[in-house]
């Protein structure tokens, strides 16, 4: 149910002052409003329930740019976090709004399929704990080496600890160092099960990662800057669970993808509800080869990312 706009500004209210932890003069200040103003509007969100961002996710559904970007995109919901004025960082609201906007997804009995990464991380730890029976946490690719931050596992049991969930991990490195020995290995009747259940997943949770130096997949060592040239100059657009699609969102037909262990394009596509993370701008063109693929069902951005996605789907209802 959409928020009344008379009920707006107490959603804001506490979202500044539960989630930020703003004193009530500054949330004041932050509103343009008396700090008795403040006090009555908390007093009115404990009564009601409204004491952390949860129940406020509506106010980045409402938001007019969000359901622009929704009819546009023909996606199931769009949240548009604010440009954050707490950090020096602007979207440094979009894990806090999508970990909330996770929450309220999942349910009870489900299994979740979980990527990895910098953002993904980022957004279990901020979960809020949860006590939800019944469900488990997928891993949704292979493994990476100890030294790597964020590894697939890590993000894996984070999340399903915070859900009181059972977790599930991928025992089996991301990247083989043959095609042969990669086929073999999903082969094994272990991998295979656990790739193939992927697709009964309810709900995934997922970031996209880019083709360039600062790719997480050149980052952890599963390519070079050589390698990541041919994948490149052979159409790679975006990296989603650490496999390779092109501009359309398909798996790229690709040396490293056929040495993967990783859910398949087709498996991911099967699950019904896809939430996508973005936080970075500089993700525009592999967000765009996502969407392209039909990979997004529910999108969590920042107001300048939703602005660009909005001129692009635009432009391409003109030409």
């Amino acid at each position: 149910m959409p928020i009344r706009t008379a009920d707006q500004i107490i959603h804001k209210a506490a979202w500044l002052y539960y989630s930020h932890g703003l004193r009530q003069d500054e949330v004041a200040r932050e509103l343009n409003i008396s700090r008795a103003s403040v006090a009555m509007y908390l007093r009115k969100a404990r009564e009601t329930g409204i004491v952390t961002i949860s129940a406020s996710t509506q106010l980045f559904a409402d938001d007019v740019l969000a359901r622009q970007l929704e009819d546009a995109l023909k996606l199931d919901a769009v949240w548009v976090a604010p440009d954050s004025t707490h950090s020096s960082d602007p979207t440094a609201d979009v894990p806090l709004v999508a970990a909330n906007v996770f929450l309220g997804l999942i349910t009870r009995g489900a299994r979740i399929g979980v990527a990895w990464g910098r953002t993904v991380y980022t957004i279990a730890d901020q979960m809020a704990h949860a006590d939800l029976q019944g469900v488990t946490v997928v891993q949704l690719c292979g493994n990476l080496g100890a030294p790597y931050s964020y590894r697939p596992d890590e993000c894996t049991m984070e999340i399903a600890r915070r859900l009181n969930a059972k977790g599930l991990n991928l025992y089996a490195p991301l990247v083989l160092s043959t095609e042969e020995l990669a086929a073999a290995l999903r082969a094994e009747p272990v991998i295979r099960e656990q790739l193939d259940g992927i697709r009964t997943c309810d709900l995934a949770l997922f970031s996209i990662g880019t083709v360039d130096a600062d790719s997480h997949i050149v980052k952890c060592g599963a390519v070079d800057l050589a390698e990541l040239d041919r994948l490149r100059a052979a159409g790679a657009a975006g990296v989603i669970a650490g496999r390779v699609i092109d501009g359309r969102g398909a798996s790229l037909d690709c040396a490293y993808n056929r040495r993967l262990i990783s859910t398949d394009i087709d498996s991911l596509r099967a699950i019904p509800k896809r939430l996508v993370v973005v936080q970075e701008d500089s993700k525009f063109e592999p967000l765009k080869a996502a969407l392209a693929g039909g990979l997004c069902t529910h999108l969590v951005v920042g107001a300048g990312m939703a602005r660009r996605l909005l001129d692009f789907a635009r432009a391409g209802r003109e030409t």
